[in-house]
């Protein structure tokens, strides 16, 4: 371009205002590096002097360019400024024009949001079901400053952005490293953005846990702002989901699937063979559901933790070398008049205060992002601290914290210096991903390194279950767990949250380490597992507890159990001493119920075979015998079982209903609302009316108001049902 059409060019421009000056300039001293570089006059790089210019001399000077004159020198300089100024500030505001209106739409949107937002805290079972938006923010503010004052002002926005909204931004991680949150209580903060794969890699560190030796940081991502479409399509989903939450709820949370036991044939399977399970988490999920409005997710329903969650007063040995002995009772089926309960009982013994073991506590406690909302990390440390009151002056806690990495933030240290335990647990915050996993090995090391051969030496893990970084894979955690049982150090599992919530991997963690499963929903719910039911939780008094029962077909010519799919055994594994089984804790009680169908009844359900040799091939049992129950089980420092059995006959026959004992008939009550909240297809036109009037009638002693609230929650499941919910 020659010199006039170039002066012609500059005299159309507008007058630069101050922040085009500035623009032009960086851009002008960029050119110039950039023409340094190319250099090819044998004239020594220097760089560009930025803050100051050589002492009596001009920046040219300073430079070595002799152009011979402060004149020309100032001519070069403001020629270079507007010819690039006239290339790059049209596209320059273009993108600022682009950028304001984004902010402006998004400002707009957010109001909109908020309104929503404040409807749903009066709805419950608020989901979130936001898709994420694509990136966009690199494109769109290229080249409007530099990188890295892009990345300051962008983060500086993003921060005041989350603090306006008063937590209504979630916690935002890199695409691959998200978490499959879904449905959150509506005390939980709603999460409306997803962060761009650029604002993803600019992470804030925040720490999470600090104390002992280590320091645990966690990362936050910043919140992203979303492009104008993709903000109307979360915003018009959300107001979506909160029209279809009233009519149903659709859970996100994670339960293994397992269909019904089966109706079995004694002729052809006499045997039946299952672990105990002394886990109560299933009923605490059922009760937070139903409470909510709606019925809880068909695989969150575990019949026989449902029966467990309550205590029944079974009888206990009066020799304490034997942990429980069975109470064992045939009755009549409340839903089908044709068929009869066999229930199996055990309750074992309750430790004196003066004879525990000392307790030997590693903590281990999620503080990721997922667990901020109220009924997760804060819920937790009240949970623990109600724990920590109630322990006794020489048990000793420790606590490891984990979230995109793990630490520890306490030594073992003795539960006479309270304070300083309960000063950790008061410092926790959340944040970031979760490395649940490397947790899960460093409280391990921990517990190994200060293990006590006479105390009980227990991992007490309190999390949601989304573990989404480290080891994650189930039966690899699977596999570290049941290794490490072996050492004598045992896992306990405490849930947390909802929305996100795995049940199905900490029920494996569970049950392979040698402990129970729990879910706090409430600080009531923490006082019944952490306080009342302390002994039980933490003092193992029999392990690896097996049931086995043959069926006597001259009596009985089918029968199934109500629950414990997750439990069955095989029926060799039943005098297997390295078959792992449940455990039973102090003062634990465990119920078990067959349904039987007596022979000649006309409520069989499965029909003979036209060409079975019928007779032959059976041994005929012992007459008045229903069937013969078998308990093995393993005292803790043992290794080698022990065998309790016991004939089931007439002597244990009821005729009617309204002569069994009240714990029996309430726990056919909860084994009939169970078997209803799953939809088995067993209990006939039994409705929750009837469980109604079942419960009612046989609620006797009801200290802590549990079975009260029991009937509360079948009333609960009446009206859930009738608005629809599933």
């Amino acid at each position: 371009m020659d010199r006039d059409k170039l002066d012609k060019k500059l005299r159309e421009l507008e007058a630069p205002g101050p922040l085009r000056k500035k623009e032009a300039i960086h851009a002008a001293m960029d050119e110039y590096s950039l023409a340094q570089e190319k250099n090819t006059k044998g004239i020594p790089v220097q760089d560009r002097p930025m803050d100051r210019k050589p002492k009596g001399g001009s920046i040219m000077d300073g430079m070595k360019i002799g152009f011979g004159t402060r004149f020309a020198e100032f001519a070069v300089i403001g020629v270079i400024v507007l010819f690039v100024g006239f290339l790059t500030l049209p596209k320059f505001y273009a993108r600022k024009e682009t950028v304001k209106n984004y902010a402006s739409e998004v400002g707009q949107k957010q109001q909109l949001i908020n309104e929503q937002k404040a409807k749903a805290d009066r709805s419950r079972g608020a989901e979130d079901n936001v898709p994420a938006d694509p990136p966009v923010l690199k494109e769109q503010v290229a080249e409007v400053r530099p990188a890295k004052e892009r990345k300051v002002e962008l983060a500086a926005m993003a921060k005041n952005k989350a603090q306006a909204e008063q937590g209504m931004i979630a916690e935002l991680r890199p695409t691959g490293q998200r978490k499959d949150e879904g449905a959150k209580s509506v005390t939980a903060p709603v999460p409306m953005y997803e962060a761009s794969q650029e604002l993803a890699e600019l992470e804030i560190p925040s720490v999470v846990g600090m104390g002992g030796d280590v320091a645990v940081m966690a990362r936050k991502s910043m919140p992203s702002m979303a492009q104008p479409h993709s903000l109307r399509g979360a915003y018009m989903q959300e107001v979506d989901t909160q029209q279809r939450l009233s009519q149903e709820y659709v859970g996100r949370d994670r339960f293994e699937h397992k269909e019904a036991n089966p109706v079995k044939l004694v002729n052809v399977e006499p045997v039946s063979t299952f672990s105990i399970d002394v886990d109560t988490a299933s009923y605490s999920f059922v009760r937070r559901a139903l409470n909510q409005g709606h019925l809880p997710q068909k695989d969150a329903v575990r019949i026989e933790e449902m029966i467990n969650y309550f205590d029944y007063g079974y009888d206990v040995p009066r020799d304490r070398s034997k942990p429980f002995k069975p109470t064992v009772a045939v009755y009549p089926t409340p839903w089908n008049s044709e068929t009869k309960l066999l229930h199996i009982g055990i309750k074992g013994y309750e430790l004196e205060a003066d004879k525990r073991p000392r307790a030997n506590l590693v903590f281990l406690i999620d503080v990721s992002g997922s667990m901020g909302s109220p009924d997760k990390l804060p819920l937790l440390k009240k949970s623990l601290r109600m724990l920590v009151e109630n322990l006794a002056p020489d048990d000793t806690v420790a606590m490891v914290v984990y979230a995109g990495a793990a630490g520890k933030v306490l030594e073992p240290t003795p539960v006479k210096d309270k304070g300083k335990i309960l000063e950790a647990l008061d410092r926790l915050q959340s944040g970031g991903s979760t490395a649940g996993g490397e947790g899960i090995r460093l409280a391990y090391t921990l517990a190994e390194a200060s293990f006590d051969k006479s105390a009980v030496n227990r991992v007490i893990l309190a999390t949601d279950g989304d573990f989404n970084v480290g080891i994650r894979d189930p039966e690899e955690l699977k596999g570290f767990v049941e290794r490490k049982r072996e050492t004598g150090v045992y896992l306990s599992v405490l849930g947390f949250g909802q929305g996100n919530y795995n049940d199905a991997l900490m029920q494996k963690l569970a049950q392979n380490g040698n402990g129970n499963a729990a879910y706090i929903d409430t600080l009531s719910e923490a006082r019944k597992v952490l306080v009342e039911e302390a002994g039980s939780t933490l003092f193992t008094i029999a392990k690896d507890v097996k049931i086995q029962v043959e069926f006597n077909p001259e009596r009985v010519a089918e029968y199934r159990l109500i629950g414990y799919e997750t439990r069955m055994l095989k029926r060799e594994d039943f005098n297997n001493d390295k078959v792992d089984a449940g455990d039973v804790g102090a003062g634990h009680s465990v119920t078990a119920i067959y349904e039987i169908t007596p022979t000649g009844s006309d409520a069989r359900l499965v029909d003979d075979l036209r060409y079975s040799q019928s007779g032959k091939d059976v041994l005929v049992g012992k007459t008045g015998e229903y069937a013969f129950l078998k308990i093995r089980y393993k005292l803790p420092d043992e290794q080698k079982s022990k065998l309790i059995t016991k004939p089931i006959g007439d002597a244990e026959k009821y005729d009617s209903i309204k002569d069994v004992p009240e714990d029996m008939r309430f726990a056919a009550a909860v084994g009939a609302f169970a078997q209803m909240l799953r939809g088995a297809p067993y209990t006939g036109g039994f409705s929750y009316d009837d469980v109604l009037e079942l419960a009612r009638t046989s609620r006797g002693e009801d200290p802590f108001g549990y079975r009260n609230e029991f009937v509360r929650l079948v009333g609960l499941a009446k009206s859930a049902r009738a608005m629809g919910g599933r």
